[in-house]
């Protein structure tokens, strides 16, 4: 999860497949171009939110929105060097609800807060985890539950919470890999079974290619990128539990700013209507989908 920023990049969850697998498409880091999203193509502007915009906005015609790639399915470049993702598909949608569109600035992950913060960008958009500490630099437009989900072969069943022996892959330096993981394999040693076997790799896609070829029994990741990552795998890989250590995703703006309300307000909308719902869809992440925005909801 991008609360600490653990990993360097979070290359592309399940694309590189290895053709041995049955699929061959890549992202992120790596060519190739991005699956359809299947998201709605046109979002009707809402005339009584898009009058409310702040002046700066209203005349430019965009929300200036920083971010940092890649963090597929929510963020990333397909083959063509275009930005897409869950993240944009909703942003955009956002931006057309305002009547506006969305201009799309990249940027270091660090950078992106105290830019927002000093009014260079409008808001920022990289599946930042909404906390306590950050809500005292911005404030939080929160939109998705994200939290760690396994993955297993499909038609097997492992359990995350006992999972003392097996072989279980997870990309290196995130927080799968350095904190729940070693505290899992822990627990299962003090009570005399066997620890788990964790695979480290250097990319998510590794990972997940582990998975689909028998190499592991189980691999642990963000939710959206385990969903993902099993959207993409055609049937090779399916859950494993639920979805623990929840958190809200939020767009970061200006502390006070009465953009919050406002994006809030759009995102509220496009929940009611079902366009956040069909956009979630497309990407395999409804898992994650909220049916309320709220502005600084987190509670740690």
């Amino acid at each position: 999860m991008r609360s600490t920023r653990l990993a360097t990049t979070i290359a592309a969850a399940a694309v590189v497949l290895l053709a041995a697998a049955g699929c061959s498409n890549s992202e992120g880091g790596d060519s190739g171009a991005a699956p359809s999203s299947g998201a709605p193509t046109s979002v009707a502007k809402n005339d009584a939110l898009a009058a409310q915009l702040p002046e700066k906005i209203k005349t430019a015609g965009a929300i200036v929105v920083g971010v940092n790639v890649p963090y597929a399915p929510n963020e990333f470049k397909d083959s063509s060097g275009k930005i897409v993702g869950f993240d944009v598909d909703l942003v955009n949608a956002i931006a057309a609800t305002l009547g506006v569109r969305a201009e799309y600035k990249e940027s270091d992950f660090a950078k992106i807060i105290p830019a927002v913060q000093q009014g260079t960008y409008d808001m920022g958009m990289s599946s930042f985890t909404d906390s306590k500490a950050r809500q005292q630099q911005v404030d939080f437009v929160d939109y998705f539950s994200a939290g760690t989900q396994w993955a297993q072969p499909s038609g097997k069943t492992v359990d995350p919470n006992n999972a003392c022996g097996l072989r279980v892959a997870v990309q290196s330096d995130t927080v799968q890999d350095t904190d729940e993981i070693p505290a899992k394999s822990e627990a299962c040693t003090k009570a005399g079974k066997p620890a788990i076997n964790k695979q480290k790799y250097d990319s998510q896609a590794d990972a997940t290619n582990a998975l689909v070829l028998g190499r592991v029994d189980a691999m642990s990741a963000d939710s959206p990128v385990t969903a993902y990552a099993i959207k993409q795998s055609t049937g090779k890989i399916e859950k494993a539990g639920s979805i623990f250590d929840s958190a809200p995703y939020g767009y970061p703006v200006t502390k006070g700013s009465p953009l919050g309300p406002l994006l809030q307000k759009a995102v509220q909308a496009l929940i009611d209507n079902g366009t956040y719902r069909a956009i979630a869809g497309s990407w395999g992440v409804q898992d994650g989908a909220v049916t309320q925005s709220v502005i600084n909801g987190a509670t740690s």
